[in-house]
């Protein structure tokens, strides 16, 4: 058994919510592909105030891999809980954690990790407080302070180091003209409603 497999079977062990099954493939795709194509189209600076687009490496093809996330930022350092080690994602970053990522803050080369000291997992904590849906969460499982850091083993959180390794190549706004032809379609038809209504009414 691999080193990845054993951490994966390890954590899986102490997930805080252990009977909660993984999603299928094809609904995780429909999901989380959403925020890829919206950031294909250019509209990144919007969808990246709450989903990140995370390129990895494949731990077995060597190609580029992305995924959309949500992720948190506090005091400028950004945050990603993984809900579940079984995503492909995540376990790329296992084998390689040199990655890309995207936000509305434009595009960083990092080195990902788990957060591991005090001091960071009161920063991780301070997120929380400033999330209505992350301290909704919270409430619904009765955590406080004290008991995260008891079951800190339980909690996968990551955030990212700048590097100036290597890392995947970002995703392209490569779909940003389908924007500008939708929005030139739309300004049109409503230019030649107008004019319709115009004519009309001169006719009339």
């Amino acid at each position: 058994m691999s080193m990845e497999e054993e951490h994966l079977m390890t954590v899986e062990k102490k997930q805080l919510f252990p009977n909660l099954a993984y999603p299928s493939r094809r609904v995780m795709q429909m999901v989380y592909r959403l925020p890829i194509w919206l950031y294909r189209l250019g509209l990144g600076p919007l969808v990246g105030l709450g989903f990140m687009i995370l390129t990895t490496t494949g731990r077995k093809s060597g190609l580029p891999r992305r995924t959309a996330v949500e992720f948190h930022q506090h005091r400028g350092r950004k945050y990603v809980a993984v809900g579940w080690t079984a995503a492909d994602w995540y376990k790329n970053i296992l084998a390689n954690p040199v990655v890309t990522i995207q936000t509305a803050w434009g595009t960083e080369r990092v080195r990902a990790r788990r957060l591991a000291t005090i001091e960071e997992l009161r920063e991780a904590w301070e997120v929380v407080q400033h999330s209505p849906i992350l301290q909704s969460v919270i409430s619904l499982v009765g955590l406080s302070w004290e008991s995260f850091v008891a079951q800190q083993d339980r909690f996968i959180i990551l955030t990212f180091d700048p590097t100036d390794e290597p890392t995947p190549p970002p995703l392209e706004a490569d779909l940003r003209w389908v924007s500008f032809v939708a929005l030139s379609s739309i300004v049109l038809s409503v230019l030649l409603q107008r004019w319709i209504r115009t004519r009309r009414s001169l006719s009339g």
